[in-house]
């Protein structure tokens, strides 16, 4: 089952928030599934279209995501994904 894992900031804005095990081979339908199971963290990967955010990057088996717009990307049982908020300040 590919393995959907969140940043230690989203774990904190959505207090507990495990790493997701889901059942799709598609980025798109594995988050769907993320986030039925928790709500809110939709809003924080996803703007008002579905796109990914611009300060959230993914990236799939360490390689960065292809497409922010339809998450086609396909993976692989064994896949990891990892869901990355950009820090800004300085």
């Amino acid at each position: 089952m590919p393995r959907i894992a969140f940043t230690p900031q989203l774990r904190r804005l959505l207090g507990e928030l495990p790493d997701f095990d889901a059942s799709a081979l598609v980025l798109r339908e594995a988050l769907a599934q993320a986030f039925a199971a928790q709500p809110r963290l939709r809003s924080y990967v996803l703007d008002d279209q579905g796109h990914v955010r611009a300060n959230v990057a993914i990236f799939v088996d360490g390689r960065r995501l292809q497409d922010r717009v339809t998450l086609s990307d396909a993976l692989r049982p064994d896949s990891v994904v990892h869901v990355l908020q950009a820090l800004s300040g300085g």
